[in-house]
């Protein structure tokens, strides 16, 4: 099989993995991962303390982060605790480092070619 091919035949599957880099690609939703990754479940009121971000926008946030399954969320009382999901983050840095080999490789023909 080509380069090319093995390639493409690695990638079939990474369409299915855009929304979550969809949902990583802002800044916002970026820090709330970082922020749940550190604090375990927190509710909506800890996610925006010291932020000045409101809690509604964090709210459409964190559904985007849902809908793409990197969070989930829980009743606790009246309030509603958000968590990583983190197999989606694992499955994201897995494409990641199918996409650094390729670019490895790539790379490495190159620089065998250009020596020639």
């Amino acid at each position: 099989m080509s380069p090319r091919r093995s390639s493409a035949a690695r990638s079939a599957g990474l369409p299915d993995s855009a929304p979550v880099f969809a949902a990583l690609g802002d800044e916002t939703r970026l820090r709330l991962v970082a922020r749940l990754s550190e604090g375990g479940r927190l509710s909506i009121a800890r996610l925006t303390a010291g932020t000045k971000v409101t809690r509604q926008a964090v709210t459409k946030h964190l559904q985007v982060l849902a809908g793409a399954g990197l969070v989930r969320d829980s009743r606790q009382g009246r309030e509603r605790l958000w968590e990583l999901e983190p197999q989606q983050l694992q499955e994201a840095r897995r494409w990641l480092e199918v996409i650094s080999r390729d670019w490895d490789d790539a790379l490495a023909r190159l620089k065998s070619s250009v020596e020639r």
